[in-house]
């Protein structure tokens, strides 16, 4: 082998790696806007109202969901709110990373038929300012999302209404 073709091959090499860096990074800055398509609401618009009540605007994504980042007992998780889901519904993988106890099992009719779930109950659930205590929930086995389905036992707890595209959520006292 010569010098030459050492010099070459290194080249190469080195157009290679040049590539694979850029394909990374036009990958991490594809995700990045991909993940603000799916949920608009990473960082929801917050403020008070005149009466002191807390608000909250969610955007609708894409799809036309209304997707947010909140908390479950001060962990951040992803909300999928869903005002034909009776009670808050969290995938069993998320429940046991929030390290919630399952309560007594029943059945629950879902738009993919009838499945069982576990009674809990939540501490604390928080949508941008918005502090909800003592919210009733299931667990479901069947559900293998990485959102929470924020269903009626936590929305009838809160005022909301849609204009066009956007969503406010407002604080009851």
């Amino acid at each position: 082998m010569t010098e030459n073709d050492s010099t070459t091959n290194f080249a190469k090499s080195f157009v290679w790696l040049a590539w694979l860096i850029a394909l990374a990074l036009l990958v991490f800055v594809f995700q990045d806007l991909l993940d603000e398509q799916y949920n608009p609401n990473q960082d929801p618009k917050l403020s008070l109202q005149n009466n002191g009540k807390a608000q909250v605007v969610l955007q609708q994504n894409r799809q036309g969901h209304y997707v947010t980042n909140g908390a479950i007992n001060g962990t951040e998780v992803t909300f999928l709110l869903d005002t034909g889901a009776t009670q808050v519904s969290i995938p069993a993988h998320i429940a046991q990373n929030l390290s919630l106890q399952a309560g007594d099992k029943y059945r629950v009719q879902t738009a993919n038929g009838s499945i069982t779930v576990y009674q809990t109950q939540l501490n604390e659930l928080r949508i941008g300012n918005i502090y909800l205590y003592n919210v009733a929930a299931h667990i479901n086995p069947s559900m293998d999302a990485d959102e929470i389905l924020l269903g009626m036992s936590a929305l009838k707890r809160v005022e909301f209404s849609q204009t066009g595209k956007e969503l406010i959520l407002r604080e009851q006292f």
